[in-house]
């Protein structure tokens, strides 16, 4: 059940996943600054005004988020406590120098397409209903429909492969290309599942993986996630707190290597494995055991079933640089 404390955003509108274990682990104290990185349809930034949060700085970088922020939680715009920027969260540490915020106290991260895409069919994001093939986040560079109708076979199943762990991305590669031109979600979806074969009572619609992929790729959410991680460590105070979701194993992979890494988890050496030079100083400890959803925020909203919420605490190093960091 959600806490009274933390707001639950007007009908209608997506709860976030996880949301009240977020804000435990940001641990929210009265009058901080903290950072909401995705904004998306405003909910997270919600629970952490309502958790007391003095000021929140929302990052996203679709223009819609920013332009429908102000309906969302006008309140919290009229009385300064919410600031919208129209920018990667990989960008936050630039901006917040700007506008002279650094360091932070907190930054929230909740990876992947927002609700509010996926369920926008004109956005393209989605097979549950037809629309054009676009997946742009930004609303801006290269469409689905572009990269497929042009990408060579090879590129489209090494996309696949990589972005969306499709076992048989050669044949969803080989089937697209045939099929080409494509400019509906629909289309692809029908061509993804003659060429891996699709039945009722499936667990998982077989064009899952494949629209995972494209996704991935056009919006580089990997990369991003990586440097994301690299801006947030440079923009937290010693103490400030970091709370990450993430809704599949490569973005996971990404964040648990990184906390691991940065708070001096690395391998032991071995007769075999000579024990590497020390490093940079930890920049983050207390690091917590991932969390999942409760079975009754399952029941409210399958589609968190594959998410996992991962959470530090901003040591007094500093940060590590770029070549440390690989």
């Amino acid at each position: 059940m959600i806490s009274p404390a933390i707001p639950i955003p007007p009908q209608g509108h997506h709860v976030p996943v996880l949301i009240e274990e977020v804000v435990k682990g940001l641990a929210v104290v009265p009058g901080e600054t903290l950072v909401d990185g995705t904004f998306g349809a405003g909910g997270y930034t919600q629970a952490l005004l309502g958790a007391g949060a003095g000021r929140v700085i929302g990052f996203d970088r679709d223009p819609d988020a920013i332009a429908n922020g102000p309906m969302l939680v006008p309140d919290a715009i009229d009385s300064g406590r919410l600031t919208l920027v129209e920018e990667r969260f990989s960008q936050m540490d630039r901006v917040l120098a700007e506008r002279d915020l650094l360091p932070v106290d907190g930054i929230a991260l909740d990876i992947g397409v927002s609700s509010m895409q996926f369920d926008q069919p004109e956005r393209g994001f989605s097979f549950a209903n037809d629309g054009p093939l676009d997946m742009r986040m930004s609303q801006s560079g290269q469409s689905a429909a572009e990269f497929l109708n042009h990408a060579d076979e090879a590129e489209i199943a090494r996309v696949i492969k990589e972005y969306g762990e499709e076992p048989r991305a050669r044949s969803v590669a080989r089937a697209i290309v045939a099929a080409r031109p494509l400019t509906r979600t629909a289309e692809l979806a029908a061509v993804i599942r003659k060429a891996l074969g699709h039945h009722a009572g499936m667990k998982t619609d077989p064009a899952t993986r494949t629209f995972q992929a494209i996704r991935i790729h056009l919006n580089a959410e990997l990369d991003e996630l990586e440097q994301g991680l690299r801006a947030a460590e440079r923009s937290l105070r010693a103490g400030g707190r970091l709370a990450v979701v993430t809704f599949h194993s490569l973005e996971d992979r990404i964040v648990k290597r990184f906390l691991r890494t940065r708070s001096g988890a690395t391998p032991a050496g071995s007769r075999h494995r000579p024990m590497a030079a020390p490093g940079p100083a930890p920049s983050f400890d207390h690091i917590a055991k991932p969390v999942s959803p409760s079975e009754a925020e399952l029941a409210r909203n399958p589609r968190a079933r594959s998410a996992r919420l991962r959470t530090a605490i901003r040591t007094d190093a500093p940060a590590w640089d770029q070549e440390k960091a690989a």
